[in-house]
């Protein structure tokens, strides 16, 4: 880690020049987001976005603290899930950052999940041109994962995250005690996050999970060291990378096969979540590779059994209800934003912690990975 304050809370600094930021992780965070804010910035106005979950249990306690410090804020709250990414739900935020009268020195501050704050991002970035922007995670996939980098957006009827723009947090405050609310499901979706990071390129990282993975579940030191380990591996990634030009595409692993699988469940989160088609979208680019004779086979198991273990779907046949035929997986991975010039690129692996990225991966390889892997 760049600096340690405590055993209860870490903070990891994103040296990106003029654009730097920390992320704060620990315990306490939204009653002391107020002091934190206000000791790292000038606005004293800003634009709370949120959503319908999150809003009764964090919303007054943010706006209270904010207040504490002298900062004035507007609130608006948007239905929880995944299709609130949509230009009719981001044309509602650019209108209450304005009518709030936030200005460039000012900030939207992001209070929820990876909806909200890719929706907030989004809205931040393109309003005056670019306004500042706190993150205020509230799931365990949003603090290690999408708060962090600067990427945001919406989906389009076309694919997941096609349309947005880079534009980095000024802070990010990732709050422990929040993750206590979420639901089994939420935290283990999430965790599939995590695990990318050791399956990425720190296989011993991968290896105290399969560990400890249970203290992380249960909260205190281990809970926090993962988040901090997921956000630390992310902001070297970033800082190397900060526009995905190269080896940013790494963070991408199993995510060209989980958003064909969110998009074929129509992003209905009942049967899949983000994090679930990134879990089985992990196990199939570890099946693929050993396909491709690129990794062993007992890599895919080790892979699949860790994730099984914790109780992440694997399998698409674990996917409830019908998918459709391969060819139409085909078509949504071709829409992906990994695809270049009409070519497959995948993050593929030569075994844990050993990933890469594999251009022109052909299609014929992979459309008969897809009709072995469906269900029957």
């Amino acid at each position: 880690m760049n600096a340690i304050t405590s055993s209860s809370q870490r903070k990891v600094h994103v040296p990106l020049g003029e654009r730097a930021y920390d992320i704060l992780i620990g315990s306490g965070l939204i009653a002391r987001a107020g002091a934190e804010i206000a000791s790292r910035l000038k606005g004293r106005k800003a634009a709370i976005i949120t959503d319908e979950h999150v809003a009764p249990l964090y919303l007054e306690a943010l706006v209270n603290s904010l207040e504490g410090s002298g900062i004035m804020s507007a609130q608006l709250v948007l239905p929880a899930g995944e299709r609130t990414k949509s230009f009719e739900h981001l044309m509602t935020a650019c209108d209450k950052i304005l009518e709030a009268r936030v200005e460039r020195n000012d900030y939207v501050i992001a209070l929820g999940g990876g909806v909200i704050g890719d929706l907030a991002g989004f809205a931040a970035g393109i309003v005056r041109r670019g306004v500042r922007f706190v993150q205020v995670p509230t799931s365990l996939l949003s603090q290690v994962d999408s708060s962090v980098g600067g990427k945001t957006g919406i989906n389009s009827r076309h694919g997941k995250n096609l349309i947005g723009v880079y534009h980095q947090p000024d802070l990010v405050l990732a709050d422990t005690d929040v993750l206590n609310s979420l639901s089994e499901r939420e935290f283990r979706a999430g965790y599939a996050e995590v695990a990318k990071y050791g399956l990425i390129d720190k296989p011993d990282f991968f290896a105290w999970l399969e560990t400890n993975w249970s203290a992380v579940f249960a909260g205190g030191s281990a809970r926090i060291e993962a988040i901090a380990t997921s956000c630390q591996a992310k902001s070297d990634v970033v800082v190397a990378d900060e526009r995905e030009n190269g080896p940013r595409a790494l963070l991408n692993l199993g995510h060209t096969f989980g958003h064909a699988l969110e998009a074929a469940t129509a992003y209905e989160s009942a049967r899949l979540v983000h994090g679930e088609g990134v879990s089985i979208g992990m196990v199939l680019a570890h099946e693929f590779s050993a396909r491709m004779n690129l990794a062993s086979p007992d890599d895919a198991k080790r892979v699949e059994k860790h994730l099984k273990e914790v109780g992440l779907p694997t399998r698409m046949s674990d996917i409830p209800g019908a998918l459709p035929p391969a060819e139409k997986l085909l078509d949504a991975m071709a829409q992906d934003k990994k695809v270049k010039n009409g070519k497959f690129t995948f993050i593929l692996t030569h075994g844990i912690g050993r990933s890469f990225i594999a251009d022109d991966v052909p299609a014929s390889e992979v459309l008969a990975f897809l009709k072995q892997k469906q269900p029957q």
